[in-house]
């Protein structure tokens, strides 16, 4: 069993990882503005080559969900952006234990309180491992970003074998309609797997019964 965020170590690596991994609401706004204007500048890159796409006769959708996966003290963290690809705005969706670092080791062996907003990293794209980012038009975006809020608010606990940040964006990605792999792997090779099994398809379509 792999978990996300956390690997045998010695208390005094847990213990650094956590302090370091706490981060003000200012420090917060700030990784969020930093993302915001990263996005910001790569869909203003990509504004071009969407245009050319669209003459081919297969456009983008104007929204996306990116599956991604990032560094951390041990096995890494797999959470989701998403958000509307003309705006600046990032929305950030994981799963993660709440609390020190108490809260990580009994996450092993019973469930323990859970948060699913943005963590440390999250917004920081040095930290970045693998990124699968697939679009959705209006209508299906309304449907995914409401299934995303209610996933979170119908999320308050953490455990690293039975549903951890894999399992996390696994049911997102599951809703969309597209191949989900075993949750039970390092959040890179999740991601990358998530992105193998489904053709690297960039476009996603919900279908009436989802």
């Amino acid at each position: 069993m792999l978990p996300c965020n956390f690997q045998s170590a010695s208390a005094r690596e847990i213990d650094t990882r956590v302090g370091s991994e706490r981060f003000t609401s200012q420090e917060l706004l700030k990784r969020t503005a930093n993302a915001n204007a990263l996005e910001s500048r790569e869909a203003s890159q990509s504004k071009p080559a969407a245009q050319s796409t669209a003459r081919l006769g297969s456009a983008k959708g104007p929204y996306y969900v990116d599956f991604r996966a990032r560094t951390a003290a041990s096995w890494g963290h797999a959470f989701v952006w998403y958000g509307k690809t003309s705006e600046r705005q990032v929305e950030v969706a994981g799963l993660t234990p709440a609390g020190d670092t108490l809260a990580y080791v009994l996450g092993h062996v019973t469930w323990v309180p859970s948060e699913t907003g943005a963590s440390y990293g999250d917004l920081d794209p040095q930290y970045l491992t693998a990124s699968y980012r697939v679009y959705l038009s209006e209508s299906d975006a309304k449907r995914v970003f409401a299934y995303i809020k209610k996933l979170q608010a119908t999320s308050p606990v953490w455990n690293a074998e039975t549903f951890n940040c894999t399992g996390f964006i696994g049911d997102i990605a599951s809703f969309m309609g597209l191949k989900v792999p075993n949750r039970w792997q390092r959040p890179e090779n999740y991601v990358n797997s998530l992105k193998a099994m489904n053709g690297g398809r960039q476009m996603v379509h919900l279908s009436s019964e989802q």
